[in-house]
């Protein structure tokens, strides 16, 4: 895992502002977003599960897809131009992790 990327879901998590690179914290009062060149690729909700949703904002990138990897419960592996999320094909749209 890149450096950046071990700094950004650290902040991600601890709900911490961070801007660095093509890397980007943002913190709300009900939601904490990350965001790579600009793009909200992850929330996780201030809600009593702590939901995460994520998406690939149609960038079906190995740096989009790295980043992705990187939070609890996502695990997106790529075959034949097609993306898989959790074992499933997956559009790329915005779903609930948890």
């Amino acid at each position: 895992m890149r450096k950046i990327t071990e700094e950004t879901i650290e902040h991600f998590y601890n709900a911490k502002r961070f801007n660095k690179a093509n890397m980007q914290v943002e913190v709300l009062p009900n939601v904490t977003i990350m965001k790579l060149h600009g793009n909200a690729i992850a929330y996780l909700y201030n809600d009593v599960k702590r939901t995460l949703s994520i998406t690939n904002c149609g960038w079906e990138t190995t740096t989009t897809k790295e980043r992705l990897n990187a939070l609890d419960g996502v695990s997106i592996c790529q075959k034949n131009f097609v993306w898989y999320l959790n074992g499933k094909e997956w559009n790329g749209k915005l779903i609930d992790i948890n």
